[in-house]
């Protein structure tokens, strides 16, 4: 719902207009106040339109000035608007001086520092608006001395500590509180309940605490209560709901309770906007919910209801239009006459235990933009789509049959999630053409077959395309290349023939190219990437395994990896892998697959971190290049199952990040480089099925390794094979001094492989838990440990310096 209180400055100006008007003709002058906005003009560092640079001079009346009304009688500045002119800058003392402004807005700017206590004294200020700025430190005690306070909009700042309760004890005329999207902490003080007159009050997206005072009752002309994304805890107060002016009541993801009860919305008559998410409310759907027959907005997902179906009262809520109730423990079949509720513009139902068809009638929704019911246990095939779609998710189902024809008439459509079915048929040519306004879509673990559209626009805003484990045939279509914005692409485990995308190298955004397990072929050589504006400078992950590529291993290719190189060194914030829809929604990484020690694993979420390259399974020839030492952010490389020749290069000794290591089944000799011992994080080692001779490695990570990571090599010889080795062979490590200190060193080395030996899962400060197709392997738990300890050293170091 709108926020009328932005609409104040206009008010003003029509006031004026009619009590006398605003000056306009020359006036003496009232060098008090020009003072005091030339001085504000001084503290303005950037001014982009030259509003204020060009405007505010001293050969022009100030009356005149842009953003400046005077009131008529005394000739003096009432009103000061600023708002959403790209301003940059402090708020002076002087602005203190202006003893007749009424109203003071300059939000939307890029405003910072502190607010100067000489603004206590503008005693006369009915309407304040800081909002959207930087502004920092407490909220100022002195803003409890205005008196006139109608409307106070301190939102969007940085604003922090607790807020002072008798702040309040003097604004018994405030209507409107805005204080959301800062730092504030500690509790709601009770003085905030003393202004009655509120009618809007927003503390939402701050650090709040404790519970919500009961005294809220009291504000008995409240429409709106904002105090979602906060810490609060305790039980709801009822008192909330006995205030029948309220339109919208948004608590969502707190720590509330409340059992919500038959009658709990019998007097909220004119509610329009519920949101309850993410807290711990029991029970049922209230059936007094279908009497606020006003609503329009409706979200009670992430709670712990009781498992019900969708109540049939929910056909009296004609005037919906947001309808969101993803795990909330729906069950039985969608009903037929949700089709009647023709205001509906956005339906999930996601993650519960529905089944069923998808009921046609959906057809009925002529203004739907977005449905979703993903993770369900929904049959049958899918509906007849609207051409209003702009999001449309029913992945992880067992949906049958063909996309409909009817996608083609989706002109808006954003994303498309079918992923996770038993879809089949051919994937209709029109998505390429659909491919100006698609960001997302995700076909995969289905059985669709023909060949990739091939007709992706000039244009093209497709972010994110995954089509793999179906049965796709042909080439990639060529016309990819259009799609500028693209991040990922995963076709892998299709039945695709074509040679090595090197055009796909134009695309400098894209970070994950995954091609495994189809039948690519010939060579992976961009040796002549400058004269095609070929690079990958972005590539994070790439995953070429289970093909047929030949040849040697592309050295150019591997020195145009700029992220991979050079990540270690902008030392980023770790992050899931996600990307920002033109909405604002966040889309993020999940379900891909590596094979790590000849398993596939599935990763359920994806940080900015993981760096990864798999050659695996192949046929590539010759020695590894040194080159593969520079890529200093990789944590995993996998080269195995081709016929490599040569020594292991010792360069890999410089990949301090690096945590599996699969060289196996080539045609490697020499000896293991001692360089190898540097790679403190290792905790995958394969080296097994080649022709390595001398003593394996002793000491640190080593001592870790078993058997397998060596099985097949007849020349080596040491711990952990049972061949040990012969007096004129030294075992490196064994007399290294740095291996049998007793410093800190060792200490925090043995703490590191203890931490590598847990036998669970660790949960990590910013990592979800990974789920893996088969069991918890030790080896792979030791790598999710290393990357759970990266991110605690980045967050520790972020809060203690």
């Amino acid at each position: 719902m709108a926020n009328t209180g932005f609409l104040l400055p206009l008010t003003f100006v029509l006031l004026f207009a009619t009590f006398g008007g605003i000056l306009s003709v020359n006036s003496p002058n009232i060098t008090t106040d020009q003072s005091a906005l030339l001085a504000l003009k001084s503290r303005i560092t950037y001014d982009p339109h030259s509003f204020i640079t060009n405007n505010w001079s001293t050969s022009t009346f100030v009356c005149n000035w842009v953003g400046v009304i005077c009131e008529s009688r005394h000739h003096r500045v009432a009103a000061l608007n600023l708002s959403g002119m790209g301003l940059t800058g402090t708020i002076p003392s002087q602005l203190g001086n202006l003893s007749f402004l009424a109203l003071l807005d300059i939000s939307h700017n890029t405003f910072h520092g502190s607010l100067p206590t000489e603004l206590a004294n503008l005693h006369g200020l009915e309407y304040l608006n800081f909002g959207s700025n930087n502004f920092e430190g407490e909220i100022p005690s002195w803003f409890g001395y205005f008196t006139e306070l109608r409307s106070l909009f301190l939102h969007g700042n940085n604003f922090t500590g607790h807020l002072r309760s008798g702040i309040f004890d003097n604004l018994s005329k405030l209507q409107k509180l805005d204080l959301s999207g800062n730092q504030i902490s500690g509790r709601i003080p009770t003085g905030l309940f003393k202004c009655k007159e509120l009618t809007y009050l927003s503390l939402y997206s701050n650090s709040l605490d404790g519970n919500i005072p009961t005294e809220i009752g009291n504000l008995t002309m409240l429409n709106s209560l904002l105090l979602g994304y906060n810490n609060l805890t305790g039980p709801i107060p009822s008192s909330i709901f006995n205030i029948s002016s309220l339109q919208e009541i948004v608590l969502g993801y707190n720590n509330l309770f409340a059992h919500l009860s038959s009658n709990i919305f019998d007097y909220l008559p004119r509610l329009l906007r519920l949101d309850l998410v993410g807290n711990q409310l029991s029970g049922k759907i209230p059936s007094s919910l279908f009497k606020c027959k006003m609503l329009e907005y409706l979200e009670l997902y992430d709670n712990n209801l009781e498992e019900d179906i969708v109540p049939l009262g929910i056909t009296n809520l004609t005037s919906l239009v947001y309808f969101s109730m993803p795990k909330t423990n729906l069950s039985g079949e969608i009903p037929h006459f949700i089709g009647n509720m023709t205001s509906l513009e956005y339906i999930d139902f996601s993650y519960n235990n529905l089944r069923g068809e998808i009921p046609p009638a959906i057809e009925n929704l002529h203004f739907l933009r977005g449905f979703f019911l993903l993770e369900n246990k929904l049959s049958g095939r899918i509906p007849s789509l609207q051409p209003s779609l702009q999001r449309y998710g029913v992945a992880d189902n067992n949906l049958v049959g063909e996309i409909p024809s009817s996608i083609c008439n989706l002109s808006s459509l954003d994303s498309l999630y079918l992923s996770e079915n038993s879809l089949d048929g051919k994937i209709p040519e029109c998505i390429g053409n659909l491919s100006s306004s698609l960001s997302i879509v995700e076909l995969q673990n289905n059985n669709f077959h023909g060949e990739i559209p091939k007709t992706f626009a000039q244009g093209c805003t497709l972010q994110i395309f995954r089509i793999n484990n179906n049965q796709v045939e042909g080439s990639l279509p060529r016309s990819l290349v259009n799609c500028k914005y693209l991040n990922l692409l995963d076709v892998g485990n299709n039945y695709l023939y074509d040679t090595f995308p090197n055009w796909l190298g134009s695309l400098d955004r894209l970070q994950v190219l995954i091609l495994r397990s189809n039948r690519f072929y010939g060579l992976v050589d961009n040796s002549n990437a400058s004269d095609v504006g070929v690079s990958f400078t972005r590539l994070r992950v790439i995953d070429l395994s289970h093909n047929n590529f030949s040849g040697y291993l592309p050295t150019k290719f591997f020195e145009n990896l700029q992220v991979i190189r050079e990540g270690h060194e902008k030392k980023v914030e770790p992050e899931y892998l996600k990307y920002s829809l033109d909405d604002g929604s966040i889309y993020y990484v999940h379900d891909l697959y590596f094979t790590t020690k000849g398993l596939e694993r599935e990763f359920h979420s994806l940080v900015t971190i993981w760096m990864a390259i798999d050659f695996s399974n192949n046929q590539f020839f010759g020695e590894i290049p040194e080159t593969l030492g520079q890529l200093y952010s990789l944590i995993v490389l996998n080269l195995s199952h081709n016929s490599l020749t040569g020594s292991i290069p010792s360069s890999l000794g410089d990949l301090s990040e690096l945590e599996s290591l699969d060289l196996s089944s080539n045609k490697l000799h020499g000896r293991i480089p001692s360089e190898l011992k540097n790679l403190g994080f290792l905790a995958v080692l394969n080296l097994s099925q080649n022709n390595l001779v001398g003593p394996i490695l002793q000491g640190k990570q080593f001592d870790t390794f078993t058997n397998d990571s060596y099985m097949g090599n007849w020349g080596l010889c040491g711990l952990p094979l049972s061949k040990s080795c012969g007096n004129d062979e030294e075992t490196p490590g064994e007399n290294n001094s740095e291996d049998d200190g007793h410093g800190d060193g060792e200490l925090n080395w043995k703490f590191s492989i203890l931490m590598g030996y847990g036998s669970g899962f660790i949960v990590g400060l910013s990592m979800r838990y990974i789920a893996f197709t088969t069991g918890k392997p030790r080896w792979l738990v030791r790598i999710i440990t290393r990357v759970e300890q990266r991110f605690e050293k980045w967050y520790r170091s972020q809060l203690f310096g």
